[in-house]
């Protein structure tokens, strides 16, 4: 079993930033992609980034050039930058991980999510 923890979420006027962190413990062997996602009530929780194991990144249109997605493999964890932060980033953001087992066996694990609030 592998858990997720978010952490850094939180109340933040238009234009601010955040920075999110996500770690990873358990019984890890190996974790491929690490994911952000966000969801509001009465929506699909819809990708946000995704970061590989190489360092390779993807974002959704809505955040490229504002958010950054990084990842510390020795540290089994995934952070995501936030800058010029706009109302309509407010969302509970959860982190995801893809881990391959010993027997090259693939499980996805989530996170609780951490509230994100873009508000004057």
């Amino acid at each position: 079993q592998v858990q997720l923890v978010e952490s850094g979420g939180g109340l933040v006027q238009p234009g601010g930033s955040l920075r999110l962190s996500c770690a990873a413990s358990g019984s890890i062997f190996s974790i491929a992609s690490m994911d952000w996602h966000r969801q509001t009530p009465g929506k699909q929780r819809e990708l946000v980034a995704t970061i590989n194991t190489g360092g390779s990144t993807n974002y959704a249109d809505s955040v490229k050039g504002r958010f950054t997605i990084s990842r510390d493999n020795a540290k089994n964890a995934v952070y995501l930058q936030m800058n010029s932060l706009k109302p309509e980033d407010t969302a509970v953001y959860y982190c995801k991980a893809v881990h391959i087992d010993i027997l090259g066996r693939y499980m996805i694990y989530w996170g609780k999510g951490t509230p994100v609030t873009v508000s004057s």
